[in-house]
């Protein structure tokens, strides 16, 4: 008797609840028959549902998981690459949710990758910028601060986007730099160690100076000067003899490389006026010129 009573059960569950369930999932759009059919029914329309749900929530999961050790800042640029990833898996969600339901999407896909591999030809180098943006910013081979030199121009970062980086240069003007020429290019990050830079001055002397003297009064002109630092010691160099002066290079460190030219100014300033004083001369270049006069043909 309970064996009967629980066969009556089951088949109450398979048939009516169950089977109800069924009938009301299979309840929508029917078109066609055979192969070529298609339905559009509720219990399809539940699963797109759960399927966007599901998929929001793993990327929800991933995006926690590629920047948990990002700062807010650098997390807010990745937002765009997020939404349009989310947008590309929606979209695979939808076309398999319409393969589900019979509705044939070859040429769907045909038309899409063609659509794409034009796009692709034509923002080749905007994708590159953003590939390039996206490595800068995971392993922070360029920073907010940083002094660079693009194309023979010096600028300091202050903005690093996912398609391009802003400097402003020497003379206040703010230059934008795609972010592939940081991957494509040899760029030259004056800071990319430390904030400390070696800077160089090159002057020349008469030939008789004491060149003892002139090492001296350079290394008190670096000394004098706020901007060089005292550790490590600036430093002379005795260059070259050169064709029409004793060639000399002071060289120095500082924590402000972007006022370099600045910096190189002041001290030619207090070289000049330390030479004067001195009686040092910088020669010009000079050329002994010799004149020869054609002698006279000798008469017959």
């Amino acid at each position: 008797m309970m064996q009967e009573g629980t066969n009556e059960i089951k088949e109450i569950i398979q048939e009516d609840i169950w089977g109800s369930i069924k009938e009301f999932m299979n309840l929508g759009i029917h078109l066609g028959e055979g192969e070529k059919s298609i339905h559009l029914t509720i219990g399809l329309l539940l699963l797109l549902a759960v399927a966007f749900v599901v998929t929001k929530f793993l990327l929800k999961w991933v995006r926690h998981l590629l920047t948990r050790k990002m700062e807010q800042e650098d997390r807010q640029k990745f937002s765009s690459v997020f939404k349009f990833t989310n947008y590309v898996i929606y979209l695979i969600v939808v076309l398999v949710t319409l393969s589900a339901a019979g509705i044939d999407i070859t040429i769907v896909i045909t038309a899409s990758a063609a659509l794409f591999v034009g796009l692709g030809l034509a923002l080749q180098e905007l994708f590159q910028d953003i590939l390039a943006g996206i490595l800068i910013i995971v392993d922070k081979s360029l920073q907010v601060g940083d002094i660079v030199e693009v194309d023979g121009k010096v600028g300091k970062v202050f903005e690093i986007k996912l398609r391009t980086t802003r400097a402003i240069t020497r003379d206040d003007k703010v230059v934008i730099i795609p972010n592939h020429k940081f991957i494509s290019d040899i760029i030259h990050n004056y800071t990319q160690n430390h904030r400390t830079t070696r800077e160089s001055v090159n002057v020349g002397v008469a030939y008789g100076s004491d060149v003892e003297l002139v090492t001296q009064l350079l290394e008190e002109v670096a000394h004098e000067q706020k901007q060089v630092l005292k550790n490590p010691k600036p430093f002379v160099l005795f260059d070259d003899f050169g064709d029409s002066a004793l060639l000399f290079s002071l060289h120095f460190f500082t924590n402000d490389s972007f006022r370099d030219p600045k910096i190189k100014s002041d001290i030619r300033y207090k070289i000049n006026t330390k030479f004067l004083e001195n009686n040092v001369s910088i020669p010009f270049p000079q050329r002994d010129v010799h004149i020869f006069q054609d002698q006279k043909p000798l008469r017959q």
